[in-house]
């Protein structure tokens, strides 16, 4: 495996696994501020923008490259 190619994979997986701790992190938060339905729907669609964003950005690059 090439350094880029292990660039790569580590920035897939680094950015999934931050994506994935933030999630628990909004989801506690959710359950220990004791937002309710309304609240926590409100707390994972700015997570979700977030995410979003950087996946309309891979997307992005990927059609300008080709």
């Amino acid at each position: 495996m090439d350094i880029e190619a292990f660039e790569t994979w580590s920035l897939y997986l680094g950015i999934g696994g931050l994506i994935a701790f933030m999630a628990f992190i909004v989801w506690d938060l959710a359950k220990k501020s004791d937002a309710g339905r309304f609240g926590t729907m409100i707390l994972f669609t700015a997570l979700g923008l977030g995410v979003l964003g950087f996946i309309i950005k891979t997307v992005i690059v990927q059609m300008m490259e080709q």
